[in-house]
C-alpha cells in the first residue's frame, strides 16, 4: 500500500453529523434504561468516544480488544480475545462499539462469547459496513455508513497501526 495521505471518504463533518444521528437514535430506542457501551479496541476508540457524547442516558463504557488482522489488510479468519471486559454484562442492556464489520467473523464471534453472558439486550452499532463479501451473515442495529469493499483507514481505523489519527476516513489504494 501507497505511504501518502490517503484522500477524503467521509469528512470530519459528515462523521460528527451521523455519529449525532446515532447518538440520538441510541438514545430514542433505550429510553428510560442504562446502556453498557461496548468499545472494540483499538480501532473503535475514536468513534466510541464521540458517540458516548451523543447518548442522552446513564451509560457505562467498557473495552475489549478482539483480532482477526493482526498487521494486515485481510482478515486472517481466526479471531482471539486479547482482552475481555472488566465487569460481568448479566442484566445489563449492551451496544457493541465497532469501528468496521467487514467478514463478519470477528463479530460473530464477539455475539457468540457475550450471549451465554446474559445480557438482557445485546445491539452492535458499526461506524462502517461492508457487506460485500460477508463470510457471516449478520446485520448491525446501527450502522454510521455503507462503505465499498475497499480498505479504509482515519477516524480510528489503521493500517499497519498507522492513519489512525485522519479526523476523516479515507479509501487506501491497493
Amino acid at each position: 500500500m501507497s505511504d501518502a495521505i490517503p484522500e477524503v471518504y467521509l469528512s470530519p463533518e459528515q462523521l460528527r453529523q451521523r455519529v449525532q444521528e446515532l447518538g440520538q437514535q441510541i438514545t430514542r430506542d433505550y429510553q428510560g434504561q442504562a446502556v453498557l457501551l461496548v468499545g472494540i479496541l483499538t480501532g473503535a476508540l475514536v468513534f466510541l468516544a464521540d458517540l458516548v457524547r451523543a447518548i442522552q442516558l446513564p451509560v457505562e463504557i467498557d473495552t475489549m480488544a478482539l483480532s482477526s488482522y493482526g498487521n494486515a489488510s485481510e482478515s486472517s479468519g481466526v479471531v482471539r480475545i486479547l482482552k475481555d471486559l472488566n465487569a460481568p454484562i448479566e442484566g445489563k442492556h449492551v451496544l457493541i462499539v465497532e469501528d468496521i464489520v467487514d467478514t463478519g467473523l470477528t463479530l460473530h464471534y464477539l455475539l457468540e462469547t457475550l450471549h451465554p453472558r446474559r445480557p438482557a439486550s445485546l445491539k452492535v452499532c458499526t461506524l462502517l459496513d461492508k457487506e460485500k463479501g460477508r463470510a457471516k451473515s449478520l446485520t448491525p442495529d446501527y450502522i454510521g455508513f455503507a462503505v465499498p469493499d475497499r480498505f479504509v483507514v482515519g477516524y480510528g481505523i489503521d493500517y499497519a497501526q498507522r492513519y489512525r489519527n485522519l479526523p476523516y476516513v479515507a479509501l487506501m489504494e491497493s
